[in-house]
């Protein structure tokens, strides 16, 4: 990961079914691990769900996207108050990379890489085939990752559901149908 980070905080896609989006965190790597691995801490940006440190193990992530932000902001129709995902972790190396199943959309990886006092965060998400359920996702690793941002920096995030409803409608014009 030689390339510069830039001020677009916009995922890419890598191939035709891979997202990649990229975030500068505050360090150290440790507390950066800690905000993807430990659920009371991913809770607060992304779902919880006790997760093992060991390829192979299954766990469970539970959403519950209303308590990110206050206000939460405006949700769409067709989403309740809670969602579960079974899923698997595929490969662990702490501090530095974490991957697992994302139920039928593929694989989502994490690398962590330290750069100065900070982070750098990839995300990739892959074989996401279905180009709606490629746009819902784009926008939600965004929306998510501002959270974990706001978190990590200690400010205070912009209202969940509105910034992923804004979020989608720009992906709708970045990504390709």
């Amino acid at each position: 990961m030689n390339a510069a980070i830039g001020p677009d905080t916009y995922g890419t896609l890598v191939e035709q079914t891979t997202l990649r989006i990229q975030r500068v965190l505050p360090g150290p790597i440790e507390r950066v691990w800690a905000y993807l691995t430990e659920s009371d801490l991913r809770r607060q940006w992304l779902a919880s769900g006790e997760m093992e440190m060991k390829a192979g193990t299954p766990f469970e992530f539970c959403w519950r996207n209303d308590e990110l932000t206050d206000p939460p902001g405006h949700k769409p129709e067709g989403f309740g108050e809670e969602h579960r995902m079974q899923s698997r972790v595929t490969e662990c190396d702490p501090p530095r990379k974490l991957a697992f199943e994302w139920g039928s959309t593929g694989g989502v990886t994490f690398e962590l890489e330290t750069r100065g006092a900070d982070v750098i965060l990839t995300l990739t998400h892959s074989r996401i085939l279905d180009p709606s359920t490629r746009l819902n996702v784009s926008a939600g690793w965004h929306a998510h990752l501002d959270v974990l941002s706001a978190r990590m920096r200690g400010t205070e995030p912009a209202p969940f559901w509105d910034a992923w409803l804004a979020l989608k409608a720009d992906y709708a014009k970045r990504l390709p149908a």
